[in-house]
């Protein structure tokens, strides 16, 4: 992960006209992976109403708890989603489970919000770390 890979905040506009985060947020290019089936611990499948399977998308922005997406595909909220996020070219993937906050159409994608959602089995900590380095960093 670089400085040029960051930016602070975003003047587009947000859902309900403010933004329902509590951190700081980084604008950030940084590619995602989001599978729409996630499997809950006690064995129960949760699925979005999109597609099946995962796909590619282009994160907007990031902060430690949670990050904003553009993909081609509607996401309900409270949906349970599986995510893997790098942050920089070459740097580590992520994997992370989120929940959908907001979803909102974007000319001919989608725009979507998720929270992460703190889970032993995934790279959560981690994350946190990562975007604590990234807002120290001058």
């Amino acid at each position: 992960m670089i400085n040029d890979d960051y930016d602070f905040g975003s003047d587009e506009q947000l859902p309900q006209g403010r933004d329902l985060r509590k951190d700081y947020r980084l604008t950030a290019r940084a590619r995602a992976w989001i599978e729409f089936e996630c499997d809950e611990p006690e064995g129960e499948t949760m699925r979005s109403n999109g597609p099946s399977g995962s796909f590619e998308c282009q994160v907007r922005d990031i902060s430690a708890g949670g990050f904003s997406f553009v993909t081609e595909h509607a996401s309900t909220p409270g949906s349970i989603l599986a995510a893997q996020v790098c942050l920089g070219e070459g740097e580590r993937v992520f994997r992370l489970i989120v929940e959908v906050v907001w979803c909102r159409s974007a000319d001919y994608s989608y725009l979507v919000g998720v929270h992460l959602l703190e889970s032993d089995e995934t790279d959560y900590p981690d994350w946190m770390d990562a975007v604590a380095r990234a807002l120290a960093a001058p």
